[in-house]
């Protein structure tokens, strides 16, 4: 698929974030990486780099709520327990594959901003929210009354993400290893038999 130069530096800023966080992330270097017209940046980004990283933000948690769909649809055993380990799976694939440099873009942005830009850190809370909710509906798929879905996804999230800052501090993946252990036999138990529908 082929992306327009303003696609391409948001992908850049969520990826450059990723490994550098927001204050270290220059407008030139999202510029470079994304092989964008050096014009490109006031044409496309006129709100400046809380425009571009807002964006960025966005996209990233789009990717992250698509991704939970595309993962339950490989399960083989789809239970709560085994979409977690699936999601925890790839963060411990890339670890393992590409080092422990680059985090998740929304955690870096609001360790960044949420004291400094009210707008960056309403992004970011409107990014998790949007990826709190198809994990929700998952897990309600799987069997989870809605009464308790929606505070589950939140603890799926917040272990996941934990997991992964945790994994980067001590550059080892047996954190995700060890919330996937401990959380798969609470997330399995959670599912109402007579209410399963995957």
């Amino acid at each position: 698929m082929t992306r327009t130069p303003r696609e391409r530096m948001v992908l850049s800023a969520a990826q450059l974030v990723r490994i550098h966080g927001v204050g270290a992330t220059g407008m030139r270097d999202v510029v470079t990486h994304a092989e964008a017209p050096r014009g490109s940046l006031q044409h496309y980004f006129p709100g400046g780099k809380d425009q571009l990283i807002a964006e960025a933000v966005a996209w990233a948690g789009d990717y992250a709520a698509r991704r939970v769909a595309r993962i339950a649809a490989k399960l083989e055993d789809p239970t709560p327990g085994s979409l977690f380990e699936a999601m925890a799976a790839q963060w411990r694939d890339e670890f393992t594959a590409q080092g422990f440099d680059a985090g998740c873009p929304l955690v870096a942005t609001v360790a960044d901003t949420a004291a400094t830009s009210e707008s960056l850190r309403e992004a970011v809370g409107k990014a998790f929210e949007g990826w709190q909710r198809p994990v929700a509906a998952t897990l309600e798929g799987f069997g989870v009354p809605p009464a308790r879905s929606a505070s589950l996804a939140v603890l799926v999230l917040s272990a996941l993400e934990g997991a992964i800052v945790l994994a980067r501090a001590h550059r080892d993946v047996a954190p995700l290893d060890t919330v996937v252990a401990e959380l798969r036999p609470l997330l399995d138990g959670a599912v109402d038999k007579r209410r399963r529908r995957a």
